[in-house]
């Protein structure tokens, strides 16, 4: 790995000096681990005139449980608690005999930014802007496999939750049993705050559990993700509990699902972002389910669960093959419930078989 770091750290470094910088420092967290692998909380990367420096606040364990980062890298460790490590990065670039620096100025805090200037008032200072997170759309393979590998343990835990009793149980109790099922499979940790909705709450992006409980005839929607080894996907389905689902209920998760697919399929290098929402938004509004839409139909994942390509009406590209995106549209009627369908999917040219499905359980409305 340490050869395919070192090479994004090239790019980036490409991009600073054209935009007139002679060094680069990277603070957010998910960019770090990007271009130097996993590192300890709260380390910065210095791209610096003379070499490139990991400087983080104290010295890294010995046996991390996240991993080593990239061994080329030279770390540098505060002497002193309590120190800033980009203040300690700004210091020794300009002890470097760097002149100017880039920096990621949408992660830093107005007071840091003050206290970089404060350290290297000679140290001019510009915005690298995102071109970390460019530079993260497209994944590599080894990306793809730990996303993979995360859709598998997601999908595992949903699986097993759903061979359970779940009349009864609270929404609050099945998030926190799905998230202990992910750890115990092998997980980092969940990918982002489990979601399990039931009757009227189901559907609802975002819903977070309360104490209602699970009753007979109930949607249930269950959205959930995994994390491993930093990189975190997702998957939604919707259910019905105890009984065949009644009319209203099929007809709407018909539905949704056929606006699930109609984005799926629209998957494709080339495609613009926008024509992959519009694709499910015209069945939903064909239907007459234009008003509380989602202001997205999907977007991409990687070592963030909300990153670019964001899928969405007013979107601007073209997708490129090896990009991971969810596409998760839903429709909530208030009072009544809703149904969300979500999957996360790399997108690949026709010849290589069309946009992969990462996240497998059945799509089927299923009556638990």
């Amino acid at each position: 790995m340490s050869e395919v770091y070192a090479a994004r750290r090239a790019r980036l470094r490409e991009r600073a000096q054209a935009g007139g910088s002679q060094s680069a420092l990277v603070t957010k967290p998910a960019n770090v681990h990007y271009l130097a692998g996993p590192v300890p909380q709260g380390t910065v990367l210095l791209l610096g005139k003379r070499e490139d420096l990991l400087v983080c606040t104290g010295p890294p364990e010995e046996r991390p449980a996240e991993g080593r980062p990239d061994e080329a890298l030279r770390i540098h460790a505060l002497s002193t608690p309590g120190g800033d490590p980009a203040v300690a990065a700004a210091d020794l670039a300009t002890a470097h005999g760097a002149e100017s620096m880039a920096v990621e100025e949408h992660h830093l805090t107005v007071t840091r930014h003050r206290a970089l200037r404060s350290v290297a008032p000679t140290l001019r200072l510009t915005d690298i802007g995102g071109a970390v997170e460019q530079l993260r759309v497209v994944k590599d393979e080894a990306e793809i496999s730990c996303l993979r590998i995360g859709a598998e343990i997601a999908d595992q835990a949903l699986g097993e939750l759903l061979e359970s009793i779940l009349v009864g149980r609270t929404e609050r109790h099945l998030a926190l049993e799905l998230e202990r099922r992910l750890v115990d499979h092998g997980a980092d940790g969940p990918a982002f705050a489990t979601s399990v909705a039931t009757g009227p709450h189901s559907g609802k992006r975002g819903h977070r559990p309360t104490d209602r409980r699970v009753e007979e005839g109930d949607f249930l929607s269950v959205c959930l993700g995994a994390t491993y080894r930093g990189y975190r996907c997702e998957i939604g389905r919707t259910f019905v509990i105890g009984t065949s689902p009644a009319d209203w209920q099929i007809e709407l998760y018909d539905l949704v699902f056929a606006a699930q697919r109609a984005a799926r399929e629209s998957l494709a290098p080339g495609a613009a972002y926008r024509d992959v929402d519009r694709a499910a938004r015209q069945v939903l509004d064909s239907a007459g389910h234009s008003e509380g839409l989602a202001a997205l139909t999907g977007h991409g994942v990687g070592l963030e669960i909300d990153e670019e390509p964001q899928l969405a009406p007013a979107a601007m590209g073209k997708l490129d093959a090896c990009v991971p995106v969810t596409v998760e549209p839903g429709v909530h009627l208030p009072g009544r419930g809703g149904v969300r369908i979500d999957d996360t999917l790399v997108v690949r040219p026709e010849a290589d078989g069309g946009p992969e499905l990462l996240t497998i359980t059945t799509k089927e409305l299923l009556a638990l």
